[in-house]
């Protein structure tokens, strides 16, 4: 049996093997594990009952994971998306006095919405409409983006009143051992070592408690909760005029994040074809649309792909088993949820600084001579990090890219979707502006 499923998975083509596969699902569980404690808490401040948001946060990354790992067999695993659960929380909830119930049901229809674009082949589309060159901007603005956020976690970086950003304090525990974490792992992983990033993350957790700096509080859970969020979404009232822009929202958000995420992973892990498109694509979009719907039925805001998945490429991770690993695991974590805080964000931290280092290395296949791919490219690299949102730097780079090839008279028919884009992007920009 094992042999039929290493076949079904290609293991052999991709270089893989069992070991490295389960060793790399639970790296990138590890790294992504702090959203079963941060969805909740996001969305417990729109009214969504705590323990059933945190069941409903582990059943849906477990549902879309294993989904993505079965049906497209890509090492990419989902969870409820960081931006748009804070957009779900603040925005529709709180700032528009839309009922949580309400919000579930606008996350649901934009769910369907991806579900019917990708059966026509629209998602696609869009997807082969973007210049492979962004394709390299976009990987590697990501690894810039997580590399921060990795600063961030391990109090390396800063709020600065002045520069915006500072250093933060190298003397506190969790900066210190974020450092010693991310010197281990890339010792391990210049040593070839398998599981090198899981061994520091292992390493630092271990550290971190015998020092006694893990501050554990244990949270609520379980799969009884459910029964406090499962259906009780209200879709008859997103249909509301009013709510379409929410529903436009969350389906334009999650639709490029997802595809900026889906690029990097795809690319870190050489899965992209010699023409640069991504085998098995309408499987992926399948898999990402029906976990948002399943979500959304469950109790939480948009399931998308994880940027984090790419720490689990980085430990070797190449087939769907990485990510079915990674979905028993969150699937575990419904029961053991209280004890998902006991890796501290010293021993992740340096995980995501590091598979953000490398994923720079994209950055290399852009023609930085050529002015006319450099500064798109550029945008895309930049804005992603420093406006902490993927959506919005491929939106500046495809902005970009279509005005200077419309006035450099280098526009072709054949890319006419390419400026449609540009228009919605542009559109889009417009319209935050004047929120």
């Amino acid at each position: 049996m094992l042999q039929s499923f290493a076949r079904y998975f290609e293991f052999e083509k991709l270089g893989t093997n069992w070991r490295t596969e389960i060793l790399a699902g639970v790296t990138t569980f590890v790294t992504m594990a702090y959203i079963v404690l941060v969805n909740p808490a996001i969305l417990a401040d729109a009214g969504v009952p705590l323990p059933a948001v945190t069941a409903a946060t582990c059943l849906s990354a477990a549902f879309g994971s294993i989904l993505m790992g079965v049906v497209a067999r890509y090492p990419l695993a989902l969870a409820p998306g960081m931006g748009l659960n804070a957009y779900f929380a603040y925005t529709v909830c709180i700032k528009m006095h839309v009922p949580w119930q309400t919000a579930l049901g606008a996350v649901f229809i934009s769910g369907v919405v991806f579900l019917l674009l990708t059966g026509v082949g629209i998602r696609q589309m869009i997807l082969r409409a973007i210049p492979h060159e962004l394709y390299a901007a976009v990987a590697g603005g990501i690894g810039l983006f997580i590399a921060f956020i990795g600063f961030q976690r391990a109090g390396l970086v800063v709020r600065d009143p002045a520069t915006l950003v500072g250093l933060g304090n190298i003397r506190s525990p969790t900066a210190y051992l974020s450092l010693l974490g991310l010197v281990v792992m890339t010792a391990l992983e210049v040593k070839k070592v398998r599981g090198s990033i899981l061994i520091g993350v292992l390493t630092i957790t271990g550290l971190a408690w015998a020092m006694g700096t893990v501050h554990w509080t244990p949270t609520p859970g379980g799969m009884a909760a459910l029964t406090q969020t499962a259906f009780k979404l209200d879709i008859r009232g997103a249909l509301n005029k009013g709510l379409l822009e929410i529903i436009f929202v969350f389906f334009f958000v999650d639709l490029f994040d997802n595809l900026g995420t889906l690029v990097a992973v795809t690319k870190r892990a050489g899965l992209l074809a010699p023409d640069h498109t991504i085998p098995r694509l309408n499987r992926i979009l399948f898999a990402d649309a029906t976990a948002t719907v399943v979500g959304s039925l469950t109790g939480t805001s948009t399931v998308t792909s994880y940027v984090e998945s790419t720490a689990g490429v980085a430990a070797g991770g190449r087939s769907g088993v990485t990510a079915i690993v990674t979905g028993l695991l969150f699937l575990g974590a419904i029961g053991f949820a209280p004890f998902i805080g006991i890796v501290p964000t010293a021993a992740t931290a340096p995980a995501l600084i590091l598979v953000g280092s490398l994923m720079a290395a994209t950055i290399t296949e852009i023609p930085w001579a050529d002015p006319l791919v450099a500064v798109p490219a550029f945008l895309t690299l930049v804005t992603i990090p420093l406006t902490y949102s993927i959506a919005n730097g491929l939106g500046f780079g495809i902005i970009a890219w279509a005005l200077l090839h419309l006035l450099t008279g280098r526009i072709r028919r054949q890319d006419w979707l390419l400026y449609i884009l540009a228009a919605l992007f542009l559109a889009r920009f417009i319209y935050m502006g004047n929120g």
